[in-house]
């Protein structure tokens, strides 16, 4: 079954909490290089979370063709 454009965002934004948690409790730890790696893939996951958002915004500003 496909996902909803809402819940694949709703799922990235879980994983970016999810990866900035990560980066926490390693960067508690003193595993820098991984605290970073999990930070990098936060970033990542958030952004494709923001396209997302956008390529939702733009398709529900278009006029509907009835």
């Amino acid at each position: 079954m496909p996902q909803s454009t809402h819940g694949r965002i709703a799922e990235l934004h879980n994983l970016a909490e999810h990866a900035h948690a990560a980066a926490a409790a390693a960067h508690g730890k003193g595993d820098h290089l991984t605290a970073h790696e999990f930070s990098k893939k936060a970033l990542e996951y958030s952004m494709s979370a923001h396209r997302h958002s956008e390529e939702m915004l733009k398709e529900s500003q278009v006029p509907s063709k009835s």
